[in-house]
């Protein structure tokens, strides 16, 4: 039996599915000038995952089910969350292949092309926009949660998801409605954390070796034990799930601190935008951080205005 747990999606595999070894890493992709004179200038073009790939036995009275439940993965060609130890991928399947021995012993052939290294949760791309940071953990999040199968963590999640889609420019958005955002967040958060607990508390209420207990029904006890090994394969998801919606938190936030506010007596947001941004065309970034002024780019009366950190790019048009 190995020592490691592997799962696809919600396939989980098992015993003899489970290969000895997996591999990982990937290449830089790299362009390459030689130039007169023996002179060489490398140029680093990205960093790309290497596909992974295993094989296995699937064996039991249900292999030929299990087979087509893989070959259904396969056909269906939609990202799927890979995770064995500390490894977490998102993933899609290029190649599945089963050879049919009897209906009980099927060999089999699996490789997966990764779209995603999800286990870099520590680092980030500083030339990444804070929209597209945000956006991408949002997107590790949601593989995630797909994974652990609670419905209210999924309900949450989805909640998040839409006040997310909602927000054009995190960083020209209104102080509400980042506030609405980091709230939807913070409750993904804080289910993970509850489930987290509970998978820990449940790891540590094994009284007996095996977990079988004198004078007490088997049912029973399978049953704590089934759930004790559930508890087992969600519970690093559920950590680095915790960490990727932390990291969420932190730049929401960040992107709600760092808006200034200043107090003016009438005048216009073009003229506050050549002030703040050196560029009038910019006033359209400061009339989304104030929904009060309903997109009029005059000011009426004595208002307190929040100044988003960074310029809209749009032009000096406001979206219709």
């Amino acid at each position: 039996m190995s020592d490691f747990a592997l799962k696809l999606g919600r396939f989980q595999f098992k015993d003899l599915e489970i290969p000895e070894s997996l591999s990982f890493g990937g290449t830089q992709k790299l362009a390459m000038h030689d130039l007169v004179g023996g002179t060489r200038v490398i140029d680093s073009m990205g960093a790309f995952c290497a596909p992974v790939e295993w094989s296995g036995w699937l064996l039991g009275e249900d292999a030929l089910a299990r087979a087509r439940d893989l070959d259904d993965l396969r056909v269906r060609g939609s990202s799927l969350l890979l995770q064995w130890s500390e490894i977490y991928y998102a993933v899609v399947i290029r190649e599945f292949r089963a050879d049919f021995q009897r209906f009980y012993k099927i060999p089999y052939k699996i490789a997966c092309e990764v779209t995603s290294d999800l286990s870099k949760f520590a680092g980030k791309d500083e030339d990444q926009s804070i929209d597209n940071q945000i956006k991408s953990d949002a997107a590790a999040v949601t593989d995630m949660v797909a994974s652990i199968g609670d419905s209210a963590l999924s309900g949450l999640m989805d909640s998040a998801n839409a006040a997310i889609d909602n927000v054009a420019s995190f960083a020209n958005a209104a102080q509400s409605t980042l506030s609405n955002v980091l709230q939807q967040v913070t409750a993904v958060r804080n289910r993970a954390q509850t489930l987290v607990a509970s998978a820990n508390n449940a790891l540590t209420t094994v009284t007996t070796l095996g977990g079988i207990l004198p004078n007490n029904p088997v049912s029973q006890q399978v049953a704590k034990l089934n759930g004790q090994i559930s508890s087992a394969l969600s519970l690093p998801v559920l950590v680095q799930l915790d960490r990727v919606a932390g990291r969420m938190q932190a730049n929401i936030t960040s992107t709600y601190t760092s808006a200034k506010q200043v107090v003016v007596a009438g005048g216009n947001l073009m003229q506050l935008a050549v002030k703040e941004y050196n560029d009038a065309m910019a006033w359209t970034g400061l009339a989304k951080a104030n929904p009060q002024l309903m997109g009029d780019p005059q000011v009426q009366g004595i208002q307190t205005l929040t100044i988003p950190p960074n310029k809209d790019n749009v032009g000096g048009l406001m979206n219709p």
